[in-house]
């Protein structure tokens, strides 16, 4: 499957703010947008560009696209398919990138970042309601038990991570056991839930796709 390689600091410069691609690397003084870099390239013009309605909806798009890691063409399937619900499609479609399993790891404090968590998913390391799952963009529903299978709960990747949990816990639409290395979807989660999203216009993105 095609994914981004490159350096993952490199997208947050370009988005001027933080998307929470490194892990733990993202709270710590390292982080480029900690520092205020400035944005890749060598133009100093980039800076003094006006941007127009589309480039404000583009970016909105792509920063949100590039912080659960996907790329183009998937992204555009979630969008049609929030936009097929009931409901607010800007909405819908954060509520089901929420729900991906590879997201669901990673807020579970199962990994530390969600590239991380898709490795850890396409591995086979994690279980839905006692099946083995390798699909990162499965889609988890309310009352799935999502579990780390019991071979895998010596990883010691695993272990680092859940030590976040004492620290931050998991949001409100999770319930997890860190001894049994096991949770809950007790909810659909929501924007308000959501600590990361706040400064997403979601519907920036689907004026963007209107057009």
């Amino acid at each position: 499957m095609a994914r981004y390689t490159g350096p993952s600091c490199r997208l947050c410069r370009a988005e001027g703010t933080k998307l929470f691609l490194k892990g733990e690397r993202c709270y710590t003084g390292k982080c480029p947008i900690a520092k205020k870099a400035s944005p890749p390239g060598k133009d100093p013009r980039y800076r003094q560009r006006k941007v127009s309605d589309y480039g404000l909806q583009l970016r909105e798009k792509q920063k949100l696209k590039r912080m659960y890691g996907m790329l183009e063409k998937q992204f555009k399937i979630f969008f049609d398919e929030a936009d097929r619900l009931p409901g607010k499609t800007g909405e819908n479609l954060l509520t089901m990138l929420e729900r991906r399993l590879d997201n669901t790891v990673y807020r579970m404090h199962f990994a530390s970042s969600r590239k991380q968590a898709r490795q850890i998913v396409s591995h086979g390391h994690v279980r839905v309601n006692g099946k083995r799952v390798t699909i990162p963009s499965f889609i988890v529903k309310q009352d799935d038990v999502v579990e780390v299978k019991e071979q895998s709960r010596k990883l010691h990747t695993i272990k680092e991570s859940l030590k976040e949990y004492s620290k931050s816990g998991v949001s409100p639409w999770l319930q997890l056991d860190p001894d049994s290395m096991k949770g809950t979807i007790k909810a659909y989660p929501r924007k308000a839930d959501v600590s990361d999203l706040a400064e997403i216009n979601e519907q920036l993105i689907v004026e963007l796709y209107s057009r």
